[in-house]
This record gives structure tokens, C-alpha cells and sequence, in this order.
């Protein structure tokens, strides 16, 4: 970017922290109101700060992309952005923002499912303002469900890590423990998806004795299939009404996840790996009347344990240093699959893989890192994350809404940075903080 394009740039963006607020006034009026609603579990006899004066300081350590809870207490101290960030909040102002051991005391104590109705309530602001309905697929909104690690270690930090045993047996043998997520997405845009509800994996120690003779594919499989119960109860209870089209890999192709999704009305379009349901493969090949479209290919009505499911094979090629090569892809769906809508189909399945990209990977390596252990406390690290995904979800909203809107670009890197820069920057009397004056926002 050249001088005059980077002036340019900063004129059309002032204040990036002003301009974020104003976003999410806009899209999450009541967020601080429902932070404030939250049952506190504290003793009120010995509370220096509000729900959500604790609650607000976690939430713009997420817009400000900061990883350790360290380093908040030493970047909300500088000069300036203690008297801000109570602004932003629409609080009144104290000597000093609430210090990282007093929030991770606080978290410990909150129970995670206060996050996640706030959370939930955002989410269906988002999808009643319409402003996303393009983004649905067959007037169905696309919810993306996969895991990850928030931790990974040889230190066990508390009684819900999961294990994996390398070399047992041996005197080689070694204990890796970590957390694991199972997070549900919602697809609002191209770039743009947001947690719609999360399930922390924790198994008991029949779980942990029934997985020691399996696989690491079946024991990870099996986790899953456990919390994906859970998930998706979360969800129907949340959205009851919501119509869902579920988009999953390959562990989740199984008779239980879709005996779930038509019990809760969900069509899905899952991955379908060759050997993970050979019944289905065997019969698929076993018909020579296949049925074309382009570059997909698929039969309707195989039997699946007494159920239809229907299956689709798309294939692309690619010139690659002068060699053609040809990619093909699987999914099982529930949707009828016609010669009109085949490659379609294929189309909405392929954006599973933004869990990893606009989703975890964003988490982990752009906007912040949900994988740092911010406490060793198991709730309060459901908590950090149910945090870092309210935080994102906002931010996601400002690079949407804002910075594409307005053609600014910036990489990714660098949004964090310069958000937390602008929360020391003076605010003039003409700065709205809750101003819903946007010129560059278009919700079409």
C-alpha cells in the first residue's frame, strides 16, 4: 500500500475502536445489558465491579485480540484507556479496570450456560435482522459442526482434561492431556460465521475405560458422537423453529447424528469418507444408473439401516506444474438431489471447511489464541472461550460491515492491533459512542 492509499485509508477510519462500537450498537444493542443480566454467583457484600464491568473488560481483551490475561492488565492500565473502555460501556468511571486475577476469580465462579444465552440471544438479533439472509442455502441456515483443542500439554490442568497415551506400556510411555470443543457455527457470509452454541468434551472414567481399546479415529469419533447429543440439544432448545442444514466431516456420518438431525427436522450434508460406511459405498457402486450433473454424480434413496440417505460424488481437476490433477469429494445428504441442484449441493458442503479457516484458525493464529490457557481452572476456561467467541463474533461484524464496506483493507494481523492502539486515543465531544451513524454500513 502506498502513502497516498494508507492516508486515504486512515481518514476513512479515524477511530477504529469508535467504529467498531458503533457496529456493535447497531447489531448487538442489548450485548452489555445481557452481561449485566447475568446471575452474579459472588457475595454482593464483597463486589467491587459489576457483571458486566468484568464481563465488558473480557470483551474488548477479545476486540483487542490480547492473548494472556497478563498482558490485559498491563495494556488497560496505559494512559487513557481505563477511562475509555468505562465510556464504552457506559459505566462510570474507576481508578483502574478490574485486574486479571479478580476477572479469572469471577470466571471461575460463573456458571458457562450465563454465556451462552447471551451469546444465543445475539446470534438470534442476527438472524431476525435479516440482514443475512443471503447467506442461507435452500432458505435454511448452514450450521457448521467440528472440534478442536483449547489445550494441549504434558501438564494436566485440571480434572476434565482428556489423555492420550503415546508408547503405552513402555518406559517410553508419555501422557499428552488436553480440552477439547465441540463448537456449532452459524454461516452469515462468505468470511463471516458465527458460534451459535459450543459443548466442552469431558469424559468420565468409564468413557476414558471404554476408549483405551479403541483407535484414536474411533475414540475421537466417539467423543464427538457423545457431545454432538449434547450440541444439538443446545441448539434446538435455543432456536426451536430454526431451519437447519447441517454440514459436518466424515466422523459425523453415523446412524445416530442423522437420526438426530431428522428428529430435530435438520437436513444435513455430510462428509462421506470410502471404508467409514462401506455398506453404503457397496451399494452406491453396486447401481450402474448413476445419475450426471457437470462434475456431480449421485444416486437418491440407498438404504441405510432401514432410512434413506442420499449420496453425491463431485470431482474437479486442476492444472498443477503441468499435470492434470483430479480431486473428488463425498458427502450423504438428506436433501433430494436433482441435475438442477447437484452441484449446488456440493457447493454448500464444500464451506464446512470454514470452521478451520474463518472459524478456528482465525482464533488460534489471527485474531487472538483460544488455545493460550488463560487459568488452569476448568470452568473459567470455558468461560474465556464462550468469551472469545462473543468478542469475535463482533468483530467479525465490524470487518464485515465497516472495513469491506468501506473498501478498507487491512491484513489480518494487523486489526487487533490497531483497535487496541485506538482504545488510548482521545475522544472528541463530537464522538458518539453509541452513535448508530454509519454511512458505510449496507446490510444488503
Amino acid at each position: 500500500m502506498g502513502r497516498a492509499q494508507e492516508r486515504i485509508r486512515r481518514k476513512l477510519e479515524n477511530n477504529p475502536v469508535m467504529e467498531c462500537n458503533k457496529v456493535r450498537n447497531r447489531y448487538c444493542p442489548d450485548l452489555f445489558r445481557d452481561f449485566a443480566d447475568t446471575k452474579d454467583p459472588r457475595n454482593q457484600s464483597y463486589t467491587e465491579y459489576s457483571n458486566d464491568e468484568l464481563l465488558g473488560t473480557m470483551f474488548y481483551k477479545g476486540i483487542a485480540g490480547i492473548v494472556s490475561m497478563q498482558s490485559m492488565t498491563y495494556e488497560f492500565n496505559r494512559e487513557g484507556i481505563v477511562a475509555n473502555l468505562f465510556r464504552f460501556m457506559g459505566k462510570k468511571e474507576k481508578e483502574y479496570l478490574p485486574h486479571a486475577v479478580t476477572v479469572n476469580e469471577y470466571l471461575e465462579r460463573l456458571a458457562p450456560e450465563e454465556l451462552q444465552k447471551v451469546q444465543q440471544k445475539q446470534v438470534y438479533g442476527l438472524i431476525r435482522g435479516k440482514a443475512f439472509y443471503d447467506a442461507r442455502f435452500r432458505k435454511k441456515w448452514l450450521v457448521i459442526v467440528d472440534g478442536t483443542q483449547i489445550y494441549s500439554g504434558s501438564r494436566k490442568l485440571n480434572e476434565g482434561c482428556l489423555e492420550r497415551h503415546y508408547n503405552k506400556g513402555t518406559e517410553e510411555e508419555k501422557v499428552n492431556y488436553h480440552c477439547d470443543v465441540l463448537e456449532a457455527k452459524l454461516v452469515l457470509g462468505e468470511s463471516l460465521i458465527v458460534s451459535i452454541a459450543s459443548e466442552f468434551i469431558e469424559n468420565n472414567g468409564e468413557d476414558a475405560e471404554r476408549q483405551g481399546h479403541m483407535s484414536e479415529e474411533a475414540r475421537k469419533q466417539d467423543c464427538e458422537t457423545k457431545a454432538f447429543k449434547r450440541l444439538s440439544g443446545k441448539i434446538k432448545k435455543a432456536f426451536p423453529r430454526l431451519p437447519v442444514i447441517l454440514l459436518a466431516d466424515s466422523l459425523y456420518a453415523s446412524e445416530p447424528v442423522m437420526g438426530i438431525c431428522r428428529d430435530n427436522g435438520w437436513e444435513f450434508i455430510i462428509r462421506y469418507k470410502t471404508g467409514s460406511i462401506p455398506g453404503i459405498a457397496e451399494e452406491y457402486e453396486r447401481i450402474p444408473e448413476k445419475e450426471m450433473s457437470g462434475h456431480a454424480e449421485f444416486i437418491n434413496g440407498i438404504d441405510y439401516n432401514g432410512q434413506p440417505v442420499n449420496m453425491l460424488r463431485f470431482w474437479e481437476e486442476r492444472i498443477v506444474k503441468g499435470v492434470r490433477v483430479r480431486t473428488e469429494f463425498q458427502w450423504l445428504t438428506s436433501i433430494q438431489i436433482t441435475k438442477r441442484n447437484a452441484e449446488k449441493i456440493a457447493g454448500a458442503g464444500r464451506k464446512r471447511w470454514k470452521i478451520e479457516n474463518e472459524g478456528f484458525n482465525r482464533q488460534k493464529n489471527w485474531q487472538g489464541d483460544i488455545a493460550h490457557a488463560c487459568s488452569w481452572d476448568a470452568r473459567a476456561m470455558k468461560n474465556h472461550y464462550l468469551m472469545a467467541q462473543i468478542s469475535d463474533m463482533v468483530k467479525q461484524l465490524y470487518e464485515w460491515f465497516f472495513l469491506k464496506a468501506g473498501g478498507i483493507k487491512k491484513k489480518q494481523k494487523n486489526i487487533s492491533s490497531e483497535l487496541l492502539e485506538s482504545f488510548a486515543q482521545q475522544i472528541t465531544e463530537r464522538e458518539d459512542i453509541f452513535g448508530d451513524d454509519m454511512p458505510c454500513i449496507s446490510t444488503t
